[in-house]
């Protein structure tokens, strides 16, 4: 038995397996230092569908507040979340929606909203597959982390989700620390406590962009320095990402998830949300030769067992 008959044990043999393997055995020529992996997490790291954990995570302190305060039941925003009213959300537009809902979470400090985050992620269960959400990561990708941290690769995240609702659980679920999340960011204001003091706050406004398209590529470039060789997403708004890690010299791989399998999980087309494809993310990978692996074909299980 080979060392590479070690790796990917739910991986499937053959062709997305063997390029992952043949990826890794060629990385040895890189410097240490440009040994650099991102990944998309949505839909690459952990089940996005049927809506994003972090939407869960607004939803469930919005039917608390309200529970609270009736008042907000009246909030147009909040009115077609509560009735899960699909087409007043579309109207309404997703970045209204949630800009609203972030507001629940201004004033809080990092530090409270990164433990309200961790409680709830504890305690969700997914709405129909019913596993704790914990559990809804993938475990063929979190044994592909683990084959590239031992070729010597940093692993980051790169997510279009909020980077401090990521922070919070990336280092338990991925082994990746706070400072390798790159992510849409919210602005915090300094302020004083009473007795002098400096504290962080978070606000309701957005810093820049939603993290998705070309701005992962100048965040990437702005939070870590370094370029990727390993890129890995699963919609149009990896793209850039994905382009960006196989446009240098030497080995490099992009790896592009196909939600096929409506069995284990859920198919669909991943697609991004700020802004609308001409073009889905697996044409754009059969034009350019990237990996896809296919959820139905290439894995032999797609979440951890209960053990």
């Amino acid at each position: 038995m080979t060392r590479s008959d070690l790796l990917l044990p739910s991986w499937r043999e053959g062709s997305t397996r063997d390029a992952l393997l043949n990826f890794l055995e060629a990385s040895a020529s890189l410097a240490p230092a440009d040994r650099v992996a991102t990944f998309d997490n949505d839909g690459t790291l952990w089940c996005e569908r049927p809506a994003y954990l972090q939407f869960l995570f607004f939803v469930d302190a919005l039917q608390r507040a309200a529970d609270t305060d009736p008042s907000l039941r009246d909030r147009p925003e909040f009115a077609a979340v509560l009735s899960n009213d699909q087409a007043a959300i579309g109207e309404l537009g997703l970045a209204r929606v949630g800009m609203a809902l972030n507001g629940l979470f201004a004033g809080l400090t990092p530090e409270a909203f990164s433990t309200a985050a961790r409680e709830f992620v504890d305690r969700a269960v997914h709405p129909v597959l019913g596993l704790p959400a914990r559990r809804t990561v993938y475990q063929p990708m979190l044994e592909l982390i683990e084959a590239l941290r031992g070729h010597g690769f940093a692993v980051f995240v790169v997510s279009g989700g909020g980077t401090e609702f990521v922070r919070a659980v990336s280092h338990d679920l991925y082994g990746v620390p706070p400072e390798g999340v790159v992510g849409t960011l919210v602005q915090h204001e300094m302020v004083r406590r009473a007795d002098g003091g400096p504290e962080l706050r978070r606000t309701n406004l957005l810093d820049g962009d939603a993290n998705e398209g070309a701005a992962k590529v100048t965040r990437i470039q702005s939070h870590l320095g370094r370029r990727p060789v390993f890129a890995a997403g699963n919609s149009g708004g990896d793209r850039e990402m994905l382009e960006w890690a196989t446009a240098g010299e030497g080995p490099s791989m992009a790896l592009v998830i196909d939600h096929d399998d409506d069995h284990r999980e859920f198919a669909y087309q991943g697609r991004a949300e700020s802004f609308v494809e001409n073009e889905s993310i697996t044409e754009v990978a059969a034009r350019l030769g990237w990996t896809v692996a296919s959820m139905a074909n290439d894995w032999t299980t797609v979440f951890p067992s209960a053990d």
